[in-house]
């Protein structure tokens, strides 16, 4: 018998798409020159091996071992972490390219910097590198044309980047789709039912461990909240849940130490939803009895400094603690090593820390919106490490017209890092303004411009999640 062919195949092309590890170049294809002893398969079981990969690559196939999930759910495994990290730069497959450019053509989405008569957005790149940030503003959201969807997203990580973008342009599809379903459905909206949390795994012990905690407070406080309510938050746990999925699976993002954060709103006449992932924040600027312009904070900063977050991740097995050169940022560890150091408590993606507490499990609110309340704000923390809600009130208000005023706080933002940090890089920053009166010709008008230096609210962190080393050190 001629020299036997033995086809191997990267343990990477068990995991990943075939389409990632061909263009990775992970198919090896190498002669076994020994002879005698029957080693590998007989020649026509490698030519059926290896017409097998020949149809898996033109049906775009995933080759798997056992069906498993393409990525591990637990960071102990450095071997096949190692060989699953894709390079940086990765394209995105044909589909995923048509499908982003028939999503910039549905009008009255708007996802760059720029305004519309309801709001204004923009963002600017820090000094870290690329710029991590996105947000997105769809009016006649799900073809609603009293509702608007909002969000800004705060990557981190190796390819945070890529996973922001990913949630903004997928998240509102999926929210969409899911809010159709549980409306025409006769109970759907009734009851956070089994089918949001699916089959138990590990990882979502912890949403578990969340839901339990609160649920007393939840189902008295959703007696008196409308039916709009109850169908958006069914909507919105579903529809993170199936982001955060999709994210693990993805052939061409590696999520394993990289994510993103998500506040995120659906206003439809005066109901206002609200969707919060990870430390971005939504404020409200609306009058009080004496007509004076304030500032309502709409969402919790879920950091692991909150006892809550904390003590959930404990229980999980993560650790939570601040270094000592930063002892006002609180992160979240691996069990039995540093990293990766995140600061907060919940995003999508950074699976490493998926089966330690971390979770995806979106903070849902509900607020019905009066003739006091004037516009809300969406941003990314580079906003809010230097500025305050009130600060950023002010600004907003005191635009001299409503499409500068996303940039006019960007740029105020800025300019306050040089002035408190001028040693440290500036983060990216991403904001969106969403005007809740219909006078669209009107300049936006405080009462008083901010006073004094700007103060941090929060924590005085002069450094981001984008500048963490987040690949932990068992993977390397």
């Amino acid at each position: 018998m001629s020299k036997e062919k033995r086809v191997i195949i990267d343990i990477g092309v068990l995991f990943c798409g075939v389409n990632s590890a061909k263009e990775k170049g992970e198919f090896r294809f190498v002669s076994d020159g020994s002879s005698g002893e029957n080693r590998g398969c007989g020649c026509l079981a490698g030519l059926e091996c290896l017409l097998n990969i020949i149809r898996a690559l033109r049906m775009g196939s995933c080759l798997s071992v056992d069906g498993r999930s393409p990525l591990p759910s637990s960071p102990t495994t450095p071997g096949k972490r190692k060989n699953l990290r894709k390079r940086p730069g990765m394209r995105n497959s044909s589909f995923d390219s048509r499908r982003e450019e028939q999503l910039h053509r549905i009008p009255g989405r708007m996802f760059i910097s720029g305004a519309s008569d309801v709001a204004s957005l923009f963002t600017q790149q820090g000094k870290k590198g690329v710029n991590q940030d996105a947000m997105i503003v769809w009016e006649n959201f799900g073809s609603r044309t009293d509702t608007v969807f909002c969000g800004v997203f705060d990557g981190h990580g190796p390819y945070g980047h890529m996973v922001a973008r990913r949630v903004r342009d997928s998240l509102p599809l999926k929210l969409s789709a899911h809010w159709e379903v549980n409306i025409r459905s006769e109970d759907g909206s009734r009851e956070i039912s089994s089918s949001v949390m699916g089959s138990m795994s590990s990882e979502e012990t912890s949403y578990m461990y969340t839901e339990e905690k609160s649920r007393i407070s939840v189902d008295l406080e959703e007696k008196k909240h409308p039916e709009i309510f109850l169908t958006l938050k069914e909507s919105f746990l579903k529809a993170f849940k199936v982001m955060d999925k999709e994210l693990r699976l993805h052939p061409n993002i590696d999520c394993f130490c990289s994510g993103t954060t998500a506040v995120t709103l659906v206003k439809q006449g005066q109901d206002l939803v609200i969707g919060n992932v990870g430390d971005s924040r939504a404020v409200l600027g609306t009058r009080d009895q004496d007509n004076s312009l304030i500032a309502i904070q709409l969402t919790v900063d879920l950091k692991p400094n909150l006892p809550r977050e904390a003590e959930r991740i404990q229980q999980c097995k993560g650790r939570v603690f601040a270094l000592q050169d930063e002892p006002e940022v609180v992160r979240v560890w691996l069990p039995n090593n540093d990293s990766p150091g995140l600061a907060m408590a919940r995003a999508f993606g950074d699976f490493c820390l998926k089966d330690f507490g971390l979770i995806s499990l979106p903070e849902i609110s509900y607020r019905r919106l009066t003739e006091k309340d004037e516009f809300i704000v969406l941003a990314t923390d580079g906003v809010w490490d230097v500025l305050s809600n009130k600060e950023v009130v002010d600004i907003v208000a005191s635009a001299p017209v409503r499409s500068s005023a996303a940039r006019a706080l960007v740029e105020s933002a800025v300019r306050t890092w040089r002035f408190k940090y001028p040693n440290s890089k500036i983060d990216d920053c991403a904001v969106v303004c969403l005007f809740l009166n219909n006078d669209s010709s009107s300049s936006c008008i405080s009462n008083s411009k901010p006073k004094g230096q700007p103060t941090s609210l929060d924590r005085s962190d002069n450094r981001s999640e984008n500048q963490e080393p987040l690949i932990p050190i068992l993977l390397d």
